[in-house]
């Protein structure tokens, strides 16, 4: 499909749309469940644009943070199934809470169309320049000696940074706080203002919130560095090894959307999504660029899902 794109882009041929969709006086709706002005709002914003570009038609991003994005995606879920309301969520909303929350308001597999995975990358440990500290081992040894006056941040209790915050706190054996906000935004306002110690953000988030000088990036959760962070390690080749689980985000709709809408969206979003302008945008976030096919993006999901249910239950962590 990503071929696909790239020669429909270089060639500026445009794919064949469903005739009925979308309709040019109907805007399409993109549901976010995190506040304005963080990492993954930017990048849904930018998809957007270029998809109304590219469709003729408005795309808008609604913003509807709390509830560790379930409220976005339930209200997604009742959404009719036209195409006019999508999702633009984390693996988290997928494949964590599920395992985290006793009372999830919708069904991962049986409320939701995925469309195509839109952006891969890892989540990076962050750390407030308030802290005397250059490195994960340096913190690990500062917040055991001052065992619980040190707290994290997270997006929300049960997202993918209070889990990979929990799997740290095991690994290091340390003993820190953990503080849930609504969205990666509010989080990185109170790490830049070094009223929490750390936290696990998103790579564009984190990066946005470097640049500051009051907030350093100490590791990358992931297998291998990324681009846009060359110099910065992983947390395995600092000692602490299996916080490398999968990271993305993506696009989805309702259950049951005609066929022919599914496929006018993904070959869209799989267009935009393959031209240079949002593969650097990405790429200067720490990202990579996806678009893929529905089946593929299905199959992720449901992998991520195992993948992330393994984890939380050998963490022990109780549902909220």
């Amino acid at each position: 499909m990503a071929l696909l794109a790239t020669a429909l882009l270089l060639s500026g041929a445009q794919p064949a749309w469903a005739q009925d969709f979308p309709q040019k006086n109907r805007p399409i709706r993109i549901v976010v469940g995190f506040t304005a002005g963080g990492g993954t709002d930017a990048q849904a914003r930018a998809v957007a644009q270029k998809l109304g570009e590219l469709l003729e038609t408005s795309v808008i991003v609604d913003n509807r943070p709390g509830a560790s994005t379930m409220l976005s995606a339930s209200e997604v879920a009742r959404a009719a199934p036209d195409g006019y309301t999508l999702m633009y969520a984390p693996s988290s909303t997928m494949a964590q809470n599920p395992h985290t929350f006793t009372k999830v308001p919708y069904d991962p597999f049986k409320d939701f169309t995925p469309i195509t995975v839109a952006g891969r990358g890892p989540l990076v440990l962050s750390m407030s320049t308030s802290v005397p500290a250059g490195n994960v081992r340096e913190l690990v040894d500062y917040i055991k000696a001052h065992p619980g006056q040190t707290s994290y941040a997270s997006f929300g209790t049960g997202t993918s940074s209070h889990v990979y915050g929990e799997a740290f706190v095991q690994k290091a054996q340390i003993d820190a706080v953990h503080i849930p906000y609504k969205g990666g935004s509010d989080a990185a306002k109170d790490l830049i203002g070094g009223r929490v110690q750390y936290m696990f953000d998103s790579a564009p988030s984190a990066i946005i919130a470097s640049q500051t000088g009051r907030v350093k990036i100490l590791a990358i959760a992931a297998t291998r560095r990324i681009s846009a962070l060359p110099d910065v390690p992983t947390l395995a080749e600092q000692g602490y090894s299996g916080l490398d689980l999968p990271s993305w985000l993506g696009f989805y709709g309702p259950a049951n959307m005609p066929p022919s809408v599914v496929q006018t969206l993904n070959r869209a979003l799989v267009q935009v999504l393959a031209s240079p302008q949002i593969v650097k945008f990405y790429r200067d976030g720490g990202y990579e660029a996806g678009g893929d096919s529905p089946e593929e993006f299905n199959t992720l999901t449901r992998q991520t899902y195992e993948q992330w249910g393994a984890m939380i239950t050998r963490l022990g962590l109780p549902k909220q």
